[in-house]
């Protein structure tokens, strides 16, 4: 019966171990460095998301342009008033 139990304790202790349980409870004794950390975590995602929306972007205007190339009638209307939009906005600002 001791002997089950030090087997299941040992692989606890592993376990914990792989969990790396002791790591997380260090950052919680130094806030700072939990802090530092979280901050560049947030400026990684952010610069990640910057980067992601400007190749989805840049391949969402590429599809349509080419479909505008096409002159579909749909699409043509709706560049149309996009183009419409953007030109009453502009001069309205000067």
């Amino acid at each position: 019966m001791i002997q089950t139990l030090l087997t299941r304790l040992e692989h606890l202790a592993l376990a914990l171990e792989k969990a790396s349980i002791a790591e997380y409870i260090e950052l919680y004794r130094k806030p700072r460095r939990l802090l530092y950390l979280n901050f560049l975590a947030g400026i990684a995602r952010g610069f990640g998301l910057a980067i992601g929306f400007t190749v989805v972007g840049a391949f969402f205007l590429y599809g349509l342009g080419k479909l505008a190339s096409w002159n579909l009638p749909v699409v043509g209307e709706f560049i149309a008033e996009i183009t419409r939009i953007v030109q009453n906005e502009l001069a309205r600002r000067h």
